[in-house]
């Protein structure tokens, strides 16, 4: 498999369905390279699915560098992209560039995401004028959750024509892609086929260029709390809870370690 790029990623609209998942540590992500995914996105998800936040609005640039370097040193051919966590870019176009440049340079990741639409076309523009790749986040935008009174439905009804301004936006301001979280199918597959820039979703029907999902969901790590949207592949919260029960077990009966497991 060759090396993954934004204008690799590009030419794949309408040829080849594009493949996303968060990662955010080293042995995780190469899991995910050496099986063949495009692209690997550290998520601002970090914060609910990692360190326990209760939502995405808490993290900090400082905590999605330090995840980002460790993926980063676990991929070799998927393309890397971090996301701008909430007030790294929403003050002004100037603070939008600064931050977008420290995490591109410190991370190493070779593209940023941002959530906004309409109202972020100034600031997309502005940070791909410094030639960094910009992915935009359109429809549900997590760190918009409390305007939006909770993870809903984007794009429906009176909101239509909102999302379709929003995705010629991010087009216009010169974004390689934009993710569309939580929106209906059939206004999916119009944005899509609209747009001469891939769509990746999350929560929005078969018909975009390529689709994402957190890493967790994917393998059942977090429990029973599984979003209509996902698909989950594995269920490993029950088999590691499994093992750590084992390994008390062995631990408290003196069954570990054994004879093989010690030094002569």
């Amino acid at each position: 498999m060759s090396k993954i790029t934004v204008p690799i990623l590009k030419g794949m609209k309408g040829e080849k369905k594009i493949t996303m998942l968060t990662a955010y540590d080293h042995p995780t992500a190469k899991i995910m390279d050496d099986a063949g995914i495009d692209t690997i996105l550290v998520g601002d998800s970090v914060g609910p699915v990692v360190l326990g936040y209760q939502n995405t609005i808490p993290v900090t640039i400082d905590e999605m560098i330090h995840h980002t370097r460790a993926v980063a040193r676990g991929i070799t051919n998927a393309l890397l992209i971090i996301d701008m966590p909430f007030m790294s870019y929403q003050e002004s176009v100037e603070q939008a560039k600064r931050s977008a440049g420290r995490m591109f340079k410190e991370s190493g990741a070779e593209a940023v995401k941002l959530e906004g639409g309409v109202a972020m076309h100034d600031t997309i523009k502005a940070i791909t004028e410094i030639d960094i790749p910009v992915c935009a986040h359109i429809g549900l935008t997590p760190q918009s959750i409390h305007r939006m009174g909770g993870y809903k439905v984007q794009g429906k009804g009176k909101d239509v024509d909102k999302l379709l301004a929003d995705a010629r936006a991010v087009e216009a301001a010169g974004a390689f892609m934009v993710v569309l979280e939580c929106v209906p199918r059939q206004l999916a597959k119009e944005i899509t086929g609209m747009l001469t820039i891939p769509t990746i979703g999350i929560g929005a029907g078969p018909d975009c260029d390529g689709q994402v999902l957190v890493i967790h969901d994917v393998l059942g790590l977090l429990g029973d709390f599984r979003p209509k949207f996902v698909k989950q592949y594995r269920s490993l919260s029950s088999d590691i809870g499994n093992a750590v029960k084992e390994y008390i077990n062995e631990v408290t009966s003196g069954t570990f370690p054994d004879d093989s497991q010690s030094f002569h």
